[in-house]
């Protein structure tokens, strides 16, 4: 079970109501996916990139897209592999109402998928493992209902991404935090439970090879309402781990103070991002050619 300490000193199993919160709409992500948008250098799109790394689509596959939302990638799917047959799926059913394909979505939950064993050629699980409360169980359940040469697709950031927000916001509670108190950490981006460093391990315990692929980018404010906006889309699984006595509202007037002043002194904020995508497989993809080869080595 994953668990992390809240600045109050309680452990919560990785903030469930907090995730709810985040998701009673589909609100936050559509800021965060506006602000990849409009201010990502370069400017690409992620699903098609990501889609674009996998090796070996035949173009017919059965896809499993858990955590899909608001289909934010049935359309790069659908252009990229017209011939495949796509399901989505999401724990809360308001991030579905606005799914291109409602006839071909359902809500359930990645812990305990309602398919049979062998049932996909895909798994696609893009930026949500990291609000999975038990990781290992739903990796156990991607790899029950794939194909033998199926593979999981795992989108997600590094643990090294935006590190200009985290000293923004370590500075901020730096600043705010009652007298006495020491070891300040900022409040943990919501991506930190499932990283492409600790994905990449946690997918090799189920498969038996994984590929990591890393798209960094930039993203460039030249204001400061971009930037609280897109924090301000993270504050349901932030503002928990803020130490007592440090309120979000406090937090956010010294984030915007600093980041005024480095607006005014270099005419624009510059974040450095890195996600990416993780592929595993134990027969699929981009393993497939050599486990042919190994298998004709062994007949021989």
């Amino acid at each position: 079970m994953i668990r992390t300490t809240l600045g109050s000193g309680m452990f919560i199993d990785n903030h469930p109501e907090a995730v709810r919160r985040m998701y009673q709409s589909d609100e936050a992500l559509r800021i965060r996916t506006d602000t990849y948008a409009r201010y990502a250098v370069p400017s690409i799109s992620f699903p098609e990139w990501a889609l674009g790394c996998v090796r070996a689509w035949r173009g017919d596959e059965s896809i499993l897209d858990v955590g899909c939302g608001p289909g934010r990638w049935y359309e790069a799917v659908q252009d990229h592999l017209p011939e495949s047959t796509y399901l989505g799926l999401d724990l809360f059913p308001a991030m579905l109402r606005e799914h291109p394909a409602p006839q071909r979505v359902t809500v359930a939950n990645a812990e305990k998928l309602p398919f049979p064993e062998q049932f996909f050629d895909v798994v696609m699980a893009n930026h949500m493992l990291f609000h999975v409360p038990n990781v290992e169980l739903s990796l156990r359940e991607f790899r029950r209902v794939l194909k033998p040469e199926g593979f999981v697709m795992a989108t997600t950031n590094s643990i090294h991404t935006m590190p200009e927000l985290q000293a923004l916001l370590r500075r901020a509670v730096t600043l705010l935090v009652p007298p006495g108190v020491s070891h300040v950490h900022p409040p943990a981006q919501h991506a930190d439970r499932f990283t492409l460093e600790s994905g990449t391990r946690l997918l090799a315990r189920h498969f038996y090879a994984v590929v990591r692929y890393d798209l960094p980018r930039i993203l460039v404010f030249p204001n400061v309402d971009p930037v609280l906006a897109y924090l301000e889309s993270t504050r349901p699984v932030r503002e928990g781990e803020l130490p007592r006595g440090v309120a979000w509202e406090d937090v956010m007037t010294v984030v915007r103070e600093q980041v005024n002043r480095l607006i005014e002194h270099f005419g624009e904020l510059v974040v450095n991002v890195l996600s990416g995508v993780l592929v595993a497989t134990d027969r699929g993809d981009f393993i497939h050619e050599f486990m042919e080869q190994q298998s004709r080595s062994q007949g021989e």
